[in-house]
């Protein structure tokens, strides 16, 4: 096992950090990023964290079920709500998007993107945005299902985060199913708030956004990690972390090939069609 060693530059200047998406995981996040940047200007950080988010969704009555919004606020986008509301409390200075991130949207003055979207077609266009020319250090990305999930911390391939072997590695390049969007399903929202608790057992999201800030206060508290994420399961109330590990990547990899092989089946029409389940959670929000 290896160790992770924040990259030097984070320490010197704001930390600008880009959450897309706020639905249950993405609100949760949101929620503690303040918390966050208190306890690293307490620690010595010279600035602390510049926060945007960006969603282009409103607020519907049945995201107030299990998502911090009230009545009042339907019809109001999310991320302006929320912005508001931390930047109000906390006085702070914080941005919100109201829009959806594009390929008509490219990422720019970002240094880590946390990814809560809940299609693997955004999922897609995250891993695109943050990865080549970008000049992103650090890409999280957060997904779950019912009652399980997975928060993974990985350095995207780009002009910053050269080819090494300890690099690392990103969930799109552990797990490539999850940016595969013909294994989307219909992608719409519960239409009920019975529906939307039964896609997403209750505090599912907010224990996996509580995992992964803690997972960056270590990294900007202690400069170094030995772990880059974890498999998370609230119902059996157990955590499995991703080791910062070379020959660990190189394993889920080729399971996650092999998986994919298996999915991939002809149907009638001699078109191809998913056939199993992928192997990490894909939805969250």
């Amino acid at each position: 096992m290896e160790t992770h060693r924040l990259h030097g530059e984070l320490l010197r200047r704001e930390v600008r950090v880009l959450v897309v998406g706020c639905g249950g995981t993405g609100s949760a996040i949101l929620g503690g990023l303040p918390y966050l940047h208190q306890a690293m200007r307490a620690q010595g950080h010279p600035y602390g964290l510049r926060v945007t988010v960006m969603d282009g969704d409103n607020v519907s009555p049945f995201n107030c079920i299990r998502q911090p919004f009230s009545r009042t606020e339907v019809g109001l986008n999310k991320g302006i709500v929320l912005v508001n509301r931390l930047n109000i409390f906390w006085g702070l200075n914080w941005e919100a998007l109201p829009e959806h991130l594009t390929e008509n949207h490219p990422i720019r003055q970002t240094d880590i993107v946390i990814g809560c979207v809940d299609t693997r077609a955004a999922r897609a266009v995250i891993e695109r945005q943050t990865s080549h020319n970008s000049a992103i250090h650090y890409a999280i990305d957060i997904g779950n299902s019912e009652s399980s999930g997975q928060f993974i911390l990985g350095e995207p391939l780009n002009a910053v985060n050269r080819r090494s072997r300890t690099r690392l590695r990103t969930a799109a390049e552990l797990f490539p199913e999850i940016i595969d969007a013909t294994l989307d399903n219909d992608g719409q929202p519960s239409c009920s708030a019975i529906e939307a608790l039964a896609r997403q057992q209750c505090f599912v999201n907010s224990v996996l956004a509580q995992h992964a800030l803690a997972l960056l206060a270590r990294l900007f508290r202690y400069g170094e990690i030995s772990y880059h994420g974890s498999f998370v399961d609230v119902a059996s109330s157990r955590a499995v972390p991703l080791a910062v590990d070379p020959l660990l990547w190189r394993q889920i990899r080729k399971r996650a090939q092999k998986n994919a092989r298996r999915r991939i089946t002809a149907d009638g029409s001699g078109t191809v069609s998913a056939g199993l389940e992928p192997t990490i959670a894909s939805a969250t929000g």
